[in-house]
């Protein structure tokens, strides 16, 4: 489902570090930070944050040698160097190194958030942070529109608002009067559990039409649950 944007910081001075975190978590990403690479790997083996930013002069191996040791294994992480080492040289070295962006130190705090922001973009992250998948659904909250299979699928405007809120409650009983407030809101008053039943089933034969799936269950007392 629909996640945070999780930015991994590699950063041996404890104040730069936490600067850091306060101001990317004000603009609201997920920030792990690292006083040295140590542990880092392990860390990437197990979670798929959006992008890493390193400092160069870390204790133990070097940033731009351990981005350069990524790349040879297969990670792609988009990378920002963010570090005093500040000659032409050393800046040629990141980019060899497998870094996609470089920020000097000191720093202004909004030029960094802006070129991560470029960077997610660039990269697709803010793009996935948009959509929502669950088997093979795919809904792109930005322009409204359902892919089954990566094959568009044509919804109304209110069937989409209910699949949408399906699929924010994954394996959750909702009943008819939650369904009301959230997909018909003012006009939920008017709408009988029929027509609740009604929407549901025309919504079920469009993104489900043999029942293969079996994605809606009905919860006996209670109303309908989305798995």
């Amino acid at each position: 489902m629909q996640k945070e944007i999780e930015i991994v910081v590699i950063e041996d001075e404890v104040d730069i570090l936490e600067l850091i975190e306060y101001h990317l978590t004000k603009e609201g990403y997920k920030v792990t930070g690292f006083l040295s690479t140590q542990n880092v790997e392990q860390f990437l083996e197990e979670e798929t944050p959006s992008l890493m930013l390193v400092d160069r002069n870390l204790p133990g191996m070097e940033g731009a040698e351990f981005v350069s040791y990524l790349r040879k294994v297969g990670y792609d992480i988009p990378v920002i160097f963010l570090t005093a080492k500040a000659k032409e040289s050393e800046l040629e070295e990141g980019f060899e190194a497998g870094g996609d962006d470089y920020i000097s130190k000191p720093f202004s705090p909004k030029e960094l958030t802006l070129r991560i922001k470029a960077l997610l973009k660039r990269s697709g992250a803010l793009q996935k942070q948009n959509r929502l998948k669950h088997k093979d659904l795919t809904i792109d909250l930005g322009h409204n529109k359902l892919f089954v299979e990566k094959e568009h699928i044509s919804l109304t405007n209110l069937e989409f608002k209910l699949l949408y809120t399906f699929m924010k409650h994954i394996d959750m009983p909702l009943n008819r009067d939650f369904l009301r407030d959230e997909v018909w809101g003012v006009e939920g008053e008017r709408v009988n559990d029929n027509a609740v039943n009604v929407a549901i089933n025309r919504l079920k034969n469009k993104i489900d039409p043999q029942n293969e799936r079996n994605y809606f269950q009905p919860v006996w007392g209670v109303g309908y649950k989305f798995s």
